[in-house]
């Protein structure tokens, strides 16, 4: 398993449109698990609305973990997403 740590820059946080693009990437690795932790709390990297429901706001950070098969790639196609989206 394998993870990083990652802060919001975005001023709406964690919305729909970018979370959208993160779950459509990942959806291509049918055999890794993705999870997204915050405040204790774990969504699936793989259901928008569990990413969502994190409620996560500019300024706080997130881990995101991969684990299974291409977990280092899973992670680096969920990183250039944010980057390129400037969240």
């Amino acid at each position: 398993m394998v993870s990083f740590d990652y802060i919001v820059k975005d001023v709406m946080g964690l919305h729909a449109r970018p979370v959208g693009v993160v779950v459509k990437a990942v959806a291509a690795f049918k055999t890794t698990k993705v999870t997204i932790a915050h405040n204790g709390v774990l969504a699936d990297g793989k259901r928008l609305f569990a990413i969502l429901g994190l409620q996560v706001k500019q300024g706080e950070t997130i881990t995101v973990s991969a684990d299974g098969e291409n977990e280092q790639e899973v992670l680096d196609s969920i990183l250039s997403v944010f980057k390129a989206e400037n969240l």
